[in-house]
Protein backbone atom coordinates (compact mmCIF):
# COMPACT_ATOMS: atom_id res chain seq x y z
CA UNK A 1 0.00 0.00 0.00
CA UNK A 2 3.19 2.10 0.74
CA UNK A 3 4.30 2.08 -2.88
CA UNK A 4 0.75 2.41 -4.68
CA UNK A 5 -0.72 5.54 -2.22
CA UNK A 6 -2.10 8.33 -3.91
CA UNK A 7 0.65 11.26 -3.92
CA UNK A 8 -1.60 14.61 -2.79
CA UNK A 9 0.27 17.83 -4.42
CA UNK A 10 2.12 19.38 -1.58
CA UNK A 11 0.21 23.00 -3.09
CA UNK A 12 -2.59 21.19 -2.66
CA UNK A 13 -5.78 24.41 -1.43
CA UNK A 14 -8.87 23.31 -0.15
CA UNK A 15 -11.16 26.52 -1.61
CA UNK A 16 -14.79 27.29 -0.84
CA UNK A 17 -17.00 30.44 -0.17
CA UNK A 18 -14.48 33.33 0.88
CA UNK A 19 -12.06 30.54 1.69
CA UNK A 20 -8.47 29.11 0.69
CA UNK A 21 -7.16 26.95 3.00
CA UNK A 22 -3.54 25.69 2.55
CA UNK A 23 -3.00 22.15 3.95
CA UNK A 24 0.20 21.04 6.30
CA UNK A 25 3.03 18.98 4.83
CA UNK A 26 1.57 15.74 4.93
CA UNK A 27 3.10 11.96 4.25
CA UNK A 28 0.95 11.51 1.16
CA UNK A 29 2.58 14.47 -0.64
CA UNK A 30 6.09 12.81 -0.87
CA UNK A 31 5.90 10.59 -3.77
CA UNK A 32 5.90 6.68 -3.41
CA UNK A 33 9.72 5.60 -1.97
CA UNK A 34 10.84 8.72 -2.50
CA UNK A 35 13.14 10.70 0.10
CA UNK A 36 11.54 13.62 2.53
CA UNK A 37 12.35 16.99 0.32
CA UNK A 38 14.83 19.45 2.38
CA UNK A 39 13.09 21.17 4.36
CA UNK A 40 12.54 24.47 3.61
CA UNK A 41 13.94 27.61 5.37
CA UNK A 42 11.72 30.42 7.93
CA UNK A 43 12.13 33.59 9.16
CA UNK A 44 10.95 35.45 11.26
CA UNK A 45 12.16 38.85 12.36
CA UNK A 46 10.97 40.91 15.91
CA UNK A 47 11.30 44.11 16.76
CA UNK A 48 11.32 46.05 20.11
CA UNK A 49 11.67 49.42 20.29
CA UNK A 50 13.52 51.24 23.53
CA UNK A 51 16.32 49.37 23.41
CA UNK A 52 17.54 47.33 27.09
CA UNK A 53 18.52 48.39 30.49
CA UNK A 54 21.18 45.59 29.85
CA UNK A 55 22.88 48.18 27.55
CA UNK A 56 23.74 51.17 30.48
CA UNK A 57 26.87 50.45 31.91
CA UNK A 58 25.24 49.67 35.47
CA UNK A 59 23.20 47.12 33.06
CA UNK A 60 26.00 45.98 31.69
CA UNK A 61 27.79 45.30 35.20
CA UNK A 62 24.75 43.74 35.88
CA UNK A 63 24.35 41.08 33.44
CA UNK A 64 20.78 42.02 32.65
CA UNK A 65 20.62 41.56 29.22
CA UNK A 66 23.51 39.36 27.45
CA UNK A 67 25.50 36.66 29.71
CA UNK A 68 29.05 37.42 31.57
CA UNK A 69 30.44 34.62 30.02
CA UNK A 70 30.58 34.47 26.49
CA UNK A 71 31.21 31.03 24.20
CA UNK A 72 28.73 28.21 25.15
CA UNK A 73 28.89 27.99 28.50
CA UNK A 74 26.75 30.95 29.97
CA UNK A 75 24.51 31.51 32.54
CA UNK A 76 21.13 33.34 31.84
CA UNK A 77 19.64 33.28 35.35
CA UNK A 78 20.60 37.37 35.86
CA UNK A 79 19.79 38.56 32.89
CA UNK A 80 16.45 39.27 31.06
CA UNK A 81 16.94 36.38 28.63
CA UNK A 82 16.11 34.27 31.45
CA UNK A 83 12.61 32.95 29.71
CA UNK A 84 14.72 31.43 26.83
CA UNK A 85 17.07 29.16 28.85
CA UNK A 86 14.57 26.11 28.34
CA UNK A 87 15.88 26.82 24.86
CA UNK A 88 19.34 27.79 25.53
CA UNK A 89 20.73 24.68 23.29
CA UNK A 90 18.99 26.69 20.07
CA UNK A 91 19.76 30.18 21.65
CA UNK A 92 22.52 32.44 19.84
CA UNK A 93 23.27 35.62 21.84
CA UNK A 94 24.96 38.43 19.69
CA UNK A 95 26.29 40.90 22.30
CA UNK A 96 28.40 44.18 21.85
CA UNK A 97 27.28 45.26 18.39
CA UNK A 98 26.51 49.10 17.15
CA UNK A 99 24.11 50.16 15.10
CA UNK A 100 26.02 52.97 13.72
CA UNK A 101 23.41 53.62 10.85
CA UNK A 102 20.89 54.87 13.43
CA UNK A 103 22.67 57.89 14.97
CA UNK A 104 22.72 61.16 13.69
CA UNK A 105 25.14 61.92 11.22
CA UNK A 106 24.28 65.94 11.07
CA UNK A 107 22.84 67.94 13.08
CA UNK A 108 19.25 68.67 11.65
CA UNK A 109 18.75 64.88 12.78
CA UNK A 110 19.91 65.23 16.10
CA UNK A 111 16.38 64.08 18.59
CA UNK A 112 15.23 62.26 16.24
CA UNK A 113 16.57 59.02 17.18
CA UNK A 114 13.21 56.93 18.04
CA UNK A 115 11.90 58.16 14.43
CA UNK A 116 14.49 56.67 12.30
CA UNK A 117 15.40 53.86 14.37
CA UNK A 118 12.84 51.11 12.86
CA UNK A 119 14.06 52.38 9.06
CA UNK A 120 17.82 50.98 10.20
CA UNK A 121 17.06 47.92 12.28
CA UNK A 122 16.52 45.39 9.37
CA UNK A 123 18.63 47.94 6.34
CA UNK A 124 21.25 48.94 8.41
CA UNK A 125 21.24 51.97 6.14
CA UNK A 126 20.19 55.51 7.54
CA UNK A 127 17.45 56.52 6.18
CA UNK A 128 17.17 60.13 4.33
CA UNK A 129 15.96 62.73 6.79
CA UNK A 130 12.71 63.97 5.13
CA UNK A 131 9.05 64.24 5.82
CA UNK A 132 7.95 64.30 2.47
CA UNK A 133 6.98 61.20 0.17
CA UNK A 134 10.58 60.46 -1.18
CA UNK A 135 11.54 58.22 1.82
CA UNK A 136 14.40 56.11 1.23
CA UNK A 137 16.31 53.43 3.82
CA UNK A 138 17.62 50.30 1.91
CA UNK A 139 16.33 46.80 1.14
CA UNK A 140 15.58 45.09 4.52
CA UNK A 141 17.34 41.67 5.74
CA UNK A 142 13.90 40.54 5.37
CA UNK A 143 12.88 41.25 2.04
CA UNK A 144 16.45 39.74 1.08
CA UNK A 145 15.68 36.55 1.99
CA UNK A 146 11.53 36.73 0.46
CA UNK A 147 13.32 37.58 -2.55
CA UNK A 148 15.37 34.87 -3.12
CA UNK A 149 13.31 31.83 -1.26
CA UNK A 150 9.90 33.43 -0.87
CA UNK A 151 8.57 33.42 -4.14
CA UNK A 152 6.86 29.96 -4.33
CA UNK A 153 4.56 30.43 -1.40
CA UNK A 154 0.94 32.38 -1.85
CA UNK A 155 2.60 35.27 0.08
CA UNK A 156 6.39 35.68 -0.37
CA UNK A 157 5.90 37.39 3.40
CA UNK A 158 3.86 39.08 6.16
CA UNK A 159 4.34 42.21 7.58
CA UNK A 160 2.83 42.56 11.40
CA UNK A 161 2.56 45.33 13.94
CA UNK A 162 0.82 45.84 17.68
CA UNK A 163 0.88 49.14 17.16
CA UNK A 164 -1.22 52.15 15.44
CA UNK A 165 0.57 52.75 12.16
CA UNK A 166 0.05 55.98 10.43
CA UNK A 167 1.39 55.46 7.51
CA UNK A 168 1.49 58.92 6.38
CA UNK A 169 2.51 62.30 6.68
CA UNK A 170 5.35 63.86 9.50
CA UNK A 171 6.38 62.70 12.73
CA UNK A 172 8.89 64.78 14.29
CA UNK A 173 12.38 65.51 13.90
CA UNK A 174 11.44 66.57 10.28
CA UNK A 175 11.16 62.51 10.04
CA UNK A 176 8.45 60.62 8.06
CA UNK A 177 6.08 58.37 9.67
CA UNK A 178 6.62 55.76 7.61
CA UNK A 179 9.95 55.68 8.61
CA UNK A 180 8.39 54.32 12.26
CA UNK A 181 5.82 52.61 11.09
CA UNK A 182 7.41 49.60 9.01
CA UNK A 183 10.72 47.82 9.21
CA UNK A 184 10.28 45.94 6.29
CA UNK A 185 11.51 47.37 2.62
CA UNK A 186 11.33 45.86 -0.89
CA UNK A 187 13.63 48.40 -2.13
CA UNK A 188 15.23 51.58 -0.90
CA UNK A 189 12.02 53.32 -1.66
CA UNK A 190 9.30 51.20 -1.25
CA UNK A 191 8.52 50.83 2.80
CA UNK A 192 5.88 47.57 3.47
CA UNK A 193 2.70 48.46 5.42
CA UNK A 194 2.27 46.63 8.47
CA UNK A 195 -0.84 44.94 9.34
CA UNK A 196 -2.11 45.28 13.09
CA UNK A 197 -5.75 43.61 12.72
CA UNK A 198 -5.40 40.22 13.24
CA UNK A 199 -8.24 39.49 11.20
CA UNK A 200 -7.00 40.74 8.62
CA UNK A 201 -4.05 38.68 8.98
CA UNK A 202 -6.69 36.10 8.92
CA UNK A 203 -8.05 36.79 6.04
CA UNK A 204 -4.12 36.85 4.26
CA UNK A 205 -3.62 33.76 4.68
CA UNK A 206 -7.27 31.80 4.49
CA UNK A 207 -9.49 34.42 2.20
CA UNK A 208 -6.63 34.69 -0.30
CA UNK A 209 -9.63 33.06 -3.04
CA UNK A 210 -12.45 34.94 -1.90
CA UNK A 211 -13.26 38.51 -2.71
CA UNK A 212 -13.78 40.90 0.23
CA UNK A 213 -17.57 40.90 -0.12
CA UNK A 214 -17.40 36.99 -0.13
CA UNK A 215 -15.42 37.13 3.22
CA UNK A 216 -17.72 39.46 4.94
CA UNK A 217 -21.02 37.09 4.11
CA UNK A 218 -18.98 34.29 5.47
CA UNK A 219 -18.14 36.27 9.01
CA UNK A 220 -22.26 37.46 8.88
CA UNK A 221 -23.15 33.69 8.97
CA UNK A 222 -21.27 33.12 12.15
CA UNK A 223 -19.72 30.10 10.73
CA UNK A 224 -16.03 29.11 10.72
CA UNK A 225 -13.81 29.12 7.48
CA UNK A 226 -13.84 25.70 7.68
CA UNK A 227 -17.56 24.95 7.67
CA UNK A 228 -17.13 26.02 3.84
CA UNK A 229 -14.82 23.30 2.71
CA UNK A 230 -16.33 20.52 5.15
CA UNK A 231 -17.09 18.29 2.07
CA UNK A 232 -13.59 18.73 0.72
CA UNK A 233 -11.94 17.89 3.77
CA UNK A 234 -14.04 14.69 4.21
CA UNK A 235 -13.17 13.72 0.78
CA UNK A 236 -9.38 14.61 0.88
CA UNK A 237 -9.36 12.37 4.21
CA UNK A 238 -10.38 9.20 1.97
CA UNK A 239 -6.93 8.99 0.97
CA UNK A 240 -5.33 10.24 3.91
CA UNK A 241 -3.73 7.74 6.30
CA UNK A 242 -4.06 7.33 10.05
CA UNK A 243 -0.78 9.31 10.95
CA UNK A 244 -2.60 12.44 8.25
CA UNK A 245 -5.71 12.30 9.61
CA UNK A 246 -3.96 13.02 12.63
CA UNK A 247 -2.08 15.78 11.68
CA UNK A 248 -5.09 17.40 9.32
CA UNK A 249 -7.33 17.14 12.42
CA UNK A 250 -4.73 19.38 14.13
CA UNK A 251 -4.39 21.52 12.29
CA UNK A 252 -7.58 22.50 11.62
CA UNK A 253 -7.85 22.45 15.50
CA UNK A 254 -5.73 25.38 15.53
CA UNK A 255 -7.20 26.84 12.71
CA UNK A 256 -10.51 26.93 14.06
CA UNK A 257 -9.27 27.92 17.69
CA UNK A 258 -7.68 30.96 16.05
CA UNK A 259 -10.52 32.06 14.12
CA UNK A 260 -12.73 31.94 17.84
CA UNK A 261 -10.46 33.73 19.78
CA UNK A 262 -10.42 36.35 16.82
CA UNK A 263 -14.20 36.61 17.17
CA UNK A 264 -14.66 36.38 20.66
CA UNK A 265 -12.47 40.10 20.54
CA UNK A 266 -14.42 41.09 17.81
CA UNK A 267 -17.77 40.86 19.51
CA UNK A 268 -16.36 41.81 22.77
CA UNK A 269 -15.30 45.56 21.38
CA UNK A 270 -18.53 45.57 19.68
CA UNK A 271 -20.73 45.40 23.03
CA UNK A 272 -19.81 49.40 23.26
CA UNK A 273 -17.99 48.98 26.59
CA UNK A 274 -14.94 51.53 27.20
CA UNK A 275 -11.64 49.81 25.54
CA UNK A 276 -8.64 50.71 26.50
CA UNK A 277 -7.38 51.02 23.06
CA UNK A 278 -10.70 53.35 21.87
CA UNK A 279 -9.26 53.97 18.08
CA UNK A 280 -7.88 50.39 17.92
CA UNK A 281 -9.69 47.97 14.75
CA UNK A 282 -12.37 46.35 16.40
CA UNK A 283 -10.42 42.80 16.05
CA UNK A 284 -7.41 43.76 17.87
CA UNK A 285 -7.60 42.98 21.65
CA UNK A 286 -6.68 45.66 24.78
CA UNK A 287 -4.63 43.16 26.43
CA UNK A 288 -0.73 43.68 24.50
CA UNK A 289 -0.09 39.91 25.37
CA UNK A 290 -3.12 38.65 23.98
CA UNK A 291 -2.29 40.82 21.06
CA UNK A 292 0.99 39.34 20.86
CA UNK A 293 0.60 35.22 20.89
CA UNK A 294 -2.57 35.49 18.67
CA UNK A 295 -0.02 37.17 15.84
CA UNK A 296 2.38 34.60 16.61
CA UNK A 297 -0.52 31.73 16.69
CA UNK A 298 -0.93 33.06 13.19
CA UNK A 299 2.30 33.26 12.26
CA UNK A 300 3.20 29.47 12.99
CA UNK A 301 -0.52 28.50 11.12
CA UNK A 302 1.14 30.32 8.10
CA UNK A 303 4.52 28.82 8.28
CA UNK A 304 2.94 25.11 8.60
CA UNK A 305 0.32 25.26 5.95
CA UNK A 306 3.32 26.86 3.99
CA UNK A 307 1.48 30.23 3.02
CA UNK A 308 4.88 32.12 3.55
CA UNK A 309 8.31 31.06 4.99
CA UNK A 310 9.08 35.22 6.00
CA UNK A 311 7.57 37.24 8.57
CA UNK A 312 8.82 40.32 10.01
CA UNK A 313 6.74 41.29 13.13
CA UNK A 314 7.47 45.11 15.05
CA UNK A 315 5.93 44.28 18.78
CA UNK A 316 5.92 47.99 19.98
CA UNK A 317 6.15 51.75 18.63
CA UNK A 318 8.21 53.95 19.24
CA UNK A 319 7.78 56.83 22.41
CA UNK A 320 4.95 54.41 23.49
CA UNK A 321 3.71 54.89 26.81
CA UNK A 322 1.93 51.29 27.14
CA UNK A 323 1.65 49.50 30.90
CA UNK A 324 2.55 46.24 31.13
CA UNK A 325 1.23 44.87 34.26
CA UNK A 326 2.22 41.63 34.73
CA UNK A 327 5.18 43.18 35.51
CA UNK A 328 4.75 45.25 38.21
CA UNK A 329 5.77 48.19 37.36
CA UNK A 330 3.32 50.91 37.38
CA UNK A 331 5.45 53.40 34.84
CA UNK A 332 4.61 53.52 31.33
CA UNK A 333 7.21 51.82 28.47
CA UNK A 334 8.54 54.84 27.02
CA UNK A 335 9.12 56.89 30.42
CA UNK A 336 10.71 53.53 32.12
CA UNK A 337 13.15 53.75 29.28
CA UNK A 338 14.71 57.09 30.47
CA UNK A 339 15.61 55.79 33.86
CA UNK A 340 17.87 58.53 34.31
CA UNK A 341 20.49 55.94 35.14
CA UNK A 342 18.72 55.02 38.44
CA UNK A 343 19.99 51.77 39.29
CA UNK A 344 16.34 51.18 40.76
CA UNK A 345 14.51 52.56 37.45
CA UNK A 346 17.49 50.39 35.60
CA UNK A 347 16.16 47.17 37.28
CA UNK A 348 12.18 48.09 36.47
CA UNK A 349 13.32 48.36 33.11
CA UNK A 350 14.89 45.11 32.80
CA UNK A 351 11.81 43.69 34.42
CA UNK A 352 9.93 44.99 31.52
CA UNK A 353 12.46 43.39 28.84
CA UNK A 354 12.20 40.14 30.73
CA UNK A 355 8.35 40.40 30.31
CA UNK A 356 8.61 40.87 26.73
CA UNK A 357 11.25 38.12 25.73
CA UNK A 358 9.07 35.45 28.17
CA UNK A 359 6.11 36.31 25.12
CA UNK A 360 8.72 35.57 22.24
CA UNK A 361 9.38 32.44 24.64
CA UNK A 362 5.53 31.39 23.88
CA UNK A 363 5.92 31.33 20.14
CA UNK A 364 9.72 29.28 20.43
CA UNK A 365 8.20 26.97 22.57
CA UNK A 366 5.10 26.41 19.81
CA UNK A 367 7.69 26.39 17.12
CA UNK A 368 9.82 23.60 19.08
CA UNK A 369 6.80 21.23 19.52
CA UNK A 370 5.87 21.43 15.45
CA UNK A 371 6.89 18.58 13.78
CA UNK A 372 8.71 19.33 10.52
CA UNK A 373 10.32 16.36 9.26
CA UNK A 374 12.61 14.23 10.78
CA UNK A 375 12.89 17.42 13.26
CA UNK A 376 10.99 20.59 14.62
CA UNK A 377 9.90 23.73 12.80
CA UNK A 378 12.25 25.40 15.34
CA UNK A 379 15.25 23.36 13.58
CA UNK A 380 14.26 25.24 9.98
CA UNK A 381 13.91 28.92 11.62
CA UNK A 382 15.48 31.40 12.16
CA UNK A 383 14.14 34.09 15.06
CA UNK A 384 15.91 37.34 15.01
CA UNK A 385 14.91 39.72 18.27
CA UNK A 386 16.42 42.76 18.87
CA UNK A 387 16.02 46.64 19.05
CA UNK A 388 18.00 49.48 17.01
CA UNK A 389 18.20 51.19 20.09
CA UNK A 390 20.57 50.62 22.87
CA UNK A 391 20.75 52.74 25.83
CA UNK A 392 17.36 54.80 25.40
CA UNK A 393 18.09 57.07 28.24
CA UNK A 394 20.62 58.42 26.04
CA UNK A 395 19.10 57.51 23.18
CA UNK A 396 22.17 55.57 21.41
CA UNK A 397 22.72 52.55 19.57
CA UNK A 398 26.04 51.19 21.03
CA UNK A 399 25.96 47.73 22.60
CA UNK A 400 22.00 46.70 21.36
CA UNK A 401 20.27 43.58 22.31
CA UNK A 402 19.85 41.08 20.09
CA UNK A 403 19.51 37.38 19.95
CA UNK A 404 18.78 34.65 17.43
CA UNK A 405 16.38 31.35 18.03
CA UNK A 406 16.55 28.25 15.87
CA UNK A 407 18.74 26.53 13.92
CA UNK A 408 18.03 27.95 10.47
CA UNK A 409 18.11 24.33 8.95
CA UNK A 410 21.40 24.02 10.00
CA UNK A 411 23.45 27.12 9.37
CA UNK A 412 23.27 27.67 13.01
CA UNK A 413 24.81 26.07 15.77
CA UNK A 414 23.22 27.54 19.02
CA UNK A 415 24.11 27.30 22.13
CA UNK A 416 26.45 30.28 21.51
CA UNK A 417 27.08 33.54 23.56
CA UNK A 418 29.13 36.04 20.84
CA UNK A 419 30.50 38.96 22.60
CA UNK A 420 31.61 41.23 19.42
CA UNK A 421 35.10 43.48 19.77
CA UNK A 422 34.36 46.95 21.00
CA UNK A 423 32.82 49.07 17.80
CA UNK A 424 31.73 45.82 15.93
CA UNK A 425 28.80 47.15 13.09
CA UNK A 426 25.37 45.17 14.13
CA UNK A 427 25.24 44.77 9.99
CA UNK A 428 28.35 42.15 10.59
CA UNK A 429 25.78 39.63 11.94
CA UNK A 430 23.31 40.14 8.65
CA UNK A 431 25.71 40.00 6.38
CA UNK A 432 27.05 36.55 8.41
CA UNK A 433 23.44 34.67 8.41
CA UNK A 434 22.90 36.11 4.96
CA UNK A 435 25.91 34.11 3.99
CA UNK A 436 24.93 31.39 5.96
CA UNK A 437 21.00 30.79 4.88
CA UNK A 438 22.67 30.98 1.18
CA UNK A 439 23.04 34.70 -0.07
CA UNK A 440 26.64 34.26 0.04
CA UNK A 441 26.73 36.56 -3.61
CA UNK A 442 26.65 39.12 -1.40
CA UNK A 443 29.85 41.32 -0.62
CA UNK A 444 28.21 44.04 2.19
CA UNK A 445 25.32 44.80 3.96
CA UNK A 446 24.75 48.33 5.28
CA UNK A 447 28.01 49.62 6.75
CA UNK A 448 29.12 45.74 7.69
CA UNK A 449 33.01 45.31 7.91
CA UNK A 450 32.72 41.55 7.83
CA UNK A 451 31.59 38.57 9.36
CA UNK A 452 31.24 37.55 12.85
CA UNK A 453 31.82 34.33 14.23
CA UNK A 454 28.60 32.55 15.31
Amino acid sequence: MFITKRHIPRRTILKGIGASVALPLLESMLPAMAAAPNPKLRLVCLEMVHGAAGCTRFGEQKNMWSPAAAGRDFDLTPSSLLPLAPFKDDLTIVSNTDMHPAEAWEPHELGGDHFRSSAVFLTQTHPKHTQSSDVRAGVSFDQMVAHRFGQDTPLPSIQLAIESVDQAGGCMYGYSCVYTDTMSWETPAKPLPMVRDPRMVFDQLFGVGGSREERAHRRKTDRSILDWITHRVASLKTNLGPADRQRLDEYFDNVREIERRITRVEQQNATGEARQLPAAPIGVPDNWEEHVKLMFDLQLLAFVGNTTRVSSFKMSRDVNGRVFPPTGVNTGFHNASHHNENEQRIGQFAAINKYHVSVVAYFIDKLKKTQEGDGTLLDQTLVLYGSPMGNSNLHNHKRVPLFLVGRAGGALKGGLHFKAPDGTPSANMFLTLLHRIGLDDLESFGDSTGEIEI
